[in-house]
């Protein structure tokens, strides 16, 4: 059994070779390794490197003209070498060019990729290594494609289904029917409370079951696993009362873990509390801002499921790992969350989640501001307080930015939190950053003398907010040229010329750390 985790393979499609094979303007033709049929390929990528692991992430169809191929490498072990460090990283494929370097396929080589099972394929010389690469990404972009049409109709299908007077039962049916196989909805206590598709085998069912129970026990609201041959997985509905919706199916397919999600989000809403008057709550918690309310005054109404003794709350920002979020996508990580207060800014999404204390737990010192990567529970009470807090945990596929956790009063100020966070995890490449609350020197100043001071000592860039931002996140990261453009999206060389602008507006030595630190200081104002 295992949660589930962002693939190490891109969400592109992977292409069988067969297919790659078939193409006849390419005339490849395979001369060693297992079957065609049996081989999927990721992307192509060329590298004439007598050692290519370091280059390869693996899932590659390699493409080699043999220019590093020495003298008399046919009596040696040089192959045999070659071979299996691209076994060892992965490599799906490799494609040997005849012309110009080599006339021939060296056969010491082919019997290297016979003996290692790396198939092996000859690329003729009319036949460019450009074009067998755009051979790859054109059957990707069909199967993409085809996976995105097949998710299309299947999310029309489920929300139709949604929207009939039975509608759990036909939930379950449509997806059960588009995956081939079983969707149980588990209440709970762990019972069936409906089902639909081919019941499984005694074994799979139990094992189902026991998975379903595994979900509602952890932070994960995901998991898979393998029984028999038949897929498993389940999915945490996030309604705060327990369901689970589980999926059997014999075959896995791209495109079935989202159809699920969308499943899910469906029966989270289906079974969801807003029917018994949440919903009007949260209209009327609306409507209160909108009309000058004070967030202290209407957060109860939002919290949903004892929200009456909410107090503190979290902001999340989330970067979805590739493409932007949309609604669907979105609203699951809501669900994930346990919140269905989401909001889609951009490519960000924005969840407002309740923080959960334990009684009893012993605090620890919070991290510093816009610290690394924690745990999924972080303490934030004080050294021997009476309660932890519970902060958002990691959710596949996504980048977080968590908020310390804060009374309603403090919003914005931790929705400020939050995107910092997550400019940083973005830059530091980690799925989650937290801010944390330890008090720090800055406090120490008054509020009013110390904003007078960032003002007047900010005054030359305020103007510009891209100055400003930039400056914020190079500060953050210590200078780091690269990180700094990872977290803007920008160009290393855009991250200079505004540095380089910031000095010399402000009239300032950046390199200075006495400076550094008091500007800081001032953008933290």
């Amino acid at each position: 059994m295992q949660e589930s985790a962002v693939p190490p393979t891109p969400p592109t499609p992977p292409v069988s070779l067969a297919a790659l094979l078939s193409r006849e303007d390419l005339a490849l033709r395979q001369l060693a390794g297992p079957p065609a049929a049996q081989v999927t390929v990721h992307w192509a990528h060329t590298s004439e490197m007598s050692d290519p692991f370091p280059y390869l992430l693996g899932g590659e169809l390699l493409l080699t003209a043999g220019v590093h191929i020495p003298e008399g490498a046919d009596s040696g072990t040089y192959f045999d070498d070659y071979v299996s460090r691209i076994v060892a990283a992965g490599g799906a494929a490799l494609g040997f060019g005849v012309a110009p370097v080599h006339d021939t396929v060296p056969g010491a080589l082919v019997a290297a990729c016979e003996a290692y099972g790396l198939p092996l394929v000859e690329v003729p010389p009319r036949t460019t290594f450009s074009g067998v690469a755009r051979a790859v990404w054109q059957l990707m972009a069909r199967a993409r494609l085809a996976e995105l049409r097949r998710v299309s109709e299947a999310q029309q299908g489920l929300a139709a289904a949604a929207s009939r007077p039975d509608p759990v039962p036909s939930v379950l049916r449509r997806l059960a029917t588009r995956l081939d196989g079983r969707a149980v909805l588990y209440g709970p206590e762990g019972a069936e409370i409906a089902a639909a598709g081919r019941e499984p085998g005694g074994e799979v069912g139990r094992a189902l079951a026991e998975l379903a129970r595994y979900v509602t026990g952890h932070a994960s609201s995901t998991a898979t696993d393998t029984v028999a041959g038949t897929r498993l997985a389940v999915y945490a509905l996030g309604t705060g009362q327990g369901f689970v919706l589980g999926v059997a199916a014999p075959h896995r397919e791209s495109g079935d873990h989202t159809i699920a999600s969308v499943a899910a989000v469906l029966l989270s809403l289906l079974t969801g509390e807003h029917q018994s008057g949440t919903g009007a709550a949260r209209s009327s918690a609306l409507v209160r801002l909108l009309l000058g309310a004070r967030p202290e005054e209407v957060a109860p109404l939002l919290g949903g499921g004892g929200g009456e003794g909410v107090t503190q709350w979290h902001v999340v920002h989330a970067r979805p790992a590739t493409g932007a979020p949309d609604p669907v996508s979105a609203s699951a990580l809501g669900t994930a969350l346990g919140s269905p207060l989401v909001d889609t800014d951009g490519d960000v999404v924005r969840v407002l989640v309740p923080a959960i204390r334990h009684a009893g737990a012993e605090g620890g010192s919070g991290a510093g501001a816009d610290a690394g990567p924690a745990p999924a529970t972080d303490p934030e009470a004080g050294a021997g307080g009476p309660a932890a807090v519970t902060g958002p945990a990691a959710q596949p596929g996504w980048t977080l930015g968590v908020s310390s956790a804060v009374a309603p009063a403090e919003w914005p100020a931790a929705d400020a939190q939050a995107a910092r966070a997550l400019a940083r995890a973005g830059a530091t490449r980690v799925p989650l950053v937290r801010h944390g609350a330890r008090p720090a020197l800055a406090d120490l100043v008054p509020d009013g003398e110390a904003e007078a001071h960032a003002r007047a000592l900010l005054a030359p860039v305020a103007a510009v907010p891209a100055l400003t931002e930039t400056l914020r996140a190079w500060l953050s990261l210590h200078g780091s040229w690269d990180r700094t453009a990872v977290a803007l999206s920008v160009h290393r060389n855009t991250v200079r010329q505004r540095i380089a602008r910031c000095a010399a507006l402000l009239d300032a030595d950046l390199d200075d750390p006495d400076v550094r630190m008091e500007l800081w200081f001032a953008l933290r104002r």
